[in-house]
């Protein structure tokens, strides 16, 4: 997802991206080529333009996914205001908890000893802040390798086989900063975010469910903030009770491209100062100079590349699906 892309390219892109929603995949690449859509989609600003969010305000108001194009393609240039107003106040926090599945072993490959501190970047509900929580299944080419009880985040592990933790990390303090942090007490709140989860997918919505019960039972600490300047302040806080991990995952791709590279130096500095562990989980061209320290990624390969301290380590499905351990090729 690029959200600074020309729409009739983000759309197009989304439509290969998105192949895991049939519905989703075929209605991108028909606004690819509708130029009445991007007509309409255009008097949005740009980072409002998104197939995610503009899907989502759809279904909320009753377009039908899975449904035809044409269902959509009424709702949209016969809206009377009520979509156009959803997608200018909400936004897309997928919150996805599968992606723990593979943040964990690049956190595990960190080699932190005792209770760790994780603060999350663009955080949302704050549901991908408890991977002490849930079990494990990584489908290795050797056989499945599990962890902790159920229910499991199962990942396909592809390729060399990634530092895979043999128990449940400790947890001392869990925290994240959002612009907009969701609140797991609000049901409406978290009815958005059961909205973004795409149509088919019945799996990734009964996890969803999962880990919000997991967080309203313990509630994070979450501050409302922005990463490029209210991270250091509570990074203070987190580090006052452990080692801290800072990770993110589908966030910085909502920034301009000078405040991406404006994030990366802050992250590099706060690595280099000791102040903290990173751990990136990004498009594989929203951090280029994190992808550029991994093998080149082929050419029209969708993938997210994520990082430790800076340098690409595992290329991953965006939801958390599949790994392929890259650190050292």
């Amino acid at each position: 997802m690029e959200p600074f892309m020309d729409p009739a390219e983000q759309y197009a892109m989304f439509a290969t991206d998105a192949r895991d929603s049939p519905c989703f995949s075929e209605w991108a690449a028909a606004v690819a080529r509708d130029e009445e859509v991007l007509a309409w989609l255009a008097t949005l600003p740009p980072i409002k333009q998104q197939p995610n969010l503009v899907f989502a305000a759809a279904r909320w108001h009753g377009v039908p996914a899975p449904g035809p194009y044409d269902a959509l393609r009424s709702a949209l240039l016969d809206d009377d205001g009520t979509i156009r107003e959803t997608i200018l106040s909400r936004s897309t926090q997928t919150n996805e908890a599968g992606r723990m599945a593979t943040l964990l072993p690049a956190i595990t490959s960190l080699g932190l000893e005792g209770p760790i501190s994780l603060l999350e970047v663009g955080a949302s509900a704050g549901l991908c802040l408890y991977p002490d929580r849930w079990g494990y299944a990584w489908r290795t080419e050797a056989g499945e390798v599990r962890l902790g009880g159920e229910p499991r985040l199962t990942c396909a592990v592809r390729g060399a086989l990634p530092p895979l933790p043999d128990r449940l990390p400790e947890v001392a303090w869990r925290g994240g900063l959002d612009l907009n942090p969701g609140d797991v007490t609000d049901e409406d709140a978290m009815a958005w975010l059961e909205n973004l989860v795409w149509p088919e997918q019945d799996e990734r919505r009964e996890r969803l469910r999962h880990a919000i019960a997991i967080a309203r039972a313990e509630p994070p600490r979450l501050v409302r903030g922005d990463l490029l300047s209210d991270l250091p302040d509570l990074l203070e806080v987190a580090a006052g009770q452990g080692p801290v991990v800072v990770f993110h995952s589908a966030v910085v791709a909502y920034l301009e491209p000078e405040g991406r590279e404006r994030f990366h130096d802050l992250m590099t500095g706060l690595v280099a100062d000791g102040a903290c562990h990173w751990v990136s989980n990004e498009g594989k061209g929203v951090l280029p100079r994190i992808t550029e320290t991994g093998p080149p990624v082929p050419e029209g390969h969708p993938t997210f590349v994520t990082g430790v301290d800076g340098r690409a380590v595992a290329w991953t499905h965006g939801h958390g699906r599949s790994l392929r351990w890259v650190a050292g090729s």
